[in-house]
């Protein structure tokens, strides 16, 4: 198929669209945990070729993460508001098209991180290729999927401590752990935003599971998500700029609850969104402590 100068703009930016690189949101939330685990892992010093892989290789396959989702949800789409724009949703871009982009970003997403070689972590290359693969699918049965989904967006962790360490210890796990509840905060009230047209179609979320606990539910993973990290940081010896991080972080979720209290889906959406910088804190605290140590032991 021919595409004249025009045409191939207009399909390269449904393509953009349909890999979500016009909202970097979820680049940013796969980004933040991965960063944890390179820097913790590392002690403060990531080598600096593996971060840049883990950069590229993050933004490769949640781009094909977003594909995968969409052609799942294809079906689906059409009845949400908020998706039915969506490239796949509004028949702009075919199936066949949109699994040749999944593929093409598999592979790069492989070429990547070839250089490394290491069998660990090309194992957990592919467990990580299974779980952005099946998660989109799990909102047909899983009563928590954001839990599967803190799984997936979190995998980056024990990748991040394969590739620097050459084996995944136990902190490494429990960091995965709090990013799963990290997850189902912030998916949680993503999901507040699409309860309605959600509970119409039959999709399971983890607000509409919660019921009228939802609020406290998303509290109560953001405390569980921040007292992990404070008892990976502790046993790690990490010092004061680490607990500021931290406490930033708590104001931010707390911020939050003023958002999500009245369960309208703008304040929701926006306080989706505002988890950036939930990640960014806890990173900044942990990258500056490391910093400041370095410092001081210079």
């Amino acid at each position: 198929m021919r595409f004249s100068g025009q045409q191939l703009r207009e399909r390269l930016d449904l393509y953009e669209r349909l890999m979500r690189l016009d909202k970097p949101i979820g680049i940013l939330l796969l980004l933040w945990p991965t960063l944890w685990g390179l820097w913790l892992s590392a002690l403060g010093r990531p080598d600096w070729r593996v971060l840049w892989i883990f950069v590229l290789g993050t933004v490769l396959m949640r781009s094909a993460g977003c594909v995968i989702n969409d052609l799942a949800d294809r079906n689906f789409d059409p009845q949400v508001a908020r998706t039915r724009q969506r490239p796949l949703a509004a028949g702009q871009v075919s199936v066949r098209e949109a699994l040749l982009l999944f593929a093409a970003l598999v592979g790069c997403a492989v070429l990547v991180v070839l250089p490394l070689r290491s069998w660990l972590l090309a194992a957990l290359c592919v467990a990580a290729l299974f779980l952005a693969a099946s998660y989109p699918f799990t909102k047909r049965f899983l009563a928590i999927p954001q839990a599967y989904l803190g799984l997936a967006f979190g995998f980056g962790i024990p990748m991040a401590y394969a590739a620097q360490l050459g084996t995944v210890p136990a902190e490494a796990w429990w960091l995965l752990l709090a990013n799963v509840f990290w997850a189902i905060a912030y998916d949680t009230e993503y999901a507040m935003v699409d309860r309605a047209d959600d509970l119409k179609i039959g999709i399971r979320t983890s607000a509409i599971t919660f019921g009228r606990f939802d609020v406290a539910a998303v509290m109560l993973c953001y405390m569980l998500t921040l007292a992990l990290i404070a008892a990976l940081g502790y046993g790690l010896g990490l010092g004061v700029f680490f607990y500021a991080g931290l406490v930033v972080a708590a104001a931010i979720s707390g911020y939050h609850y003023t958002l999500i209290r009245a369960r309208k889906p703008a304040p929701c959406f926006k306080a989706f969104l505002h988890n950036n910088w939930f990640g960014a804190s806890i990173f900044a605290g942990i990258a500056i402590d490391f910093l400041a140590s370095k410092g001081i032991s210079g």
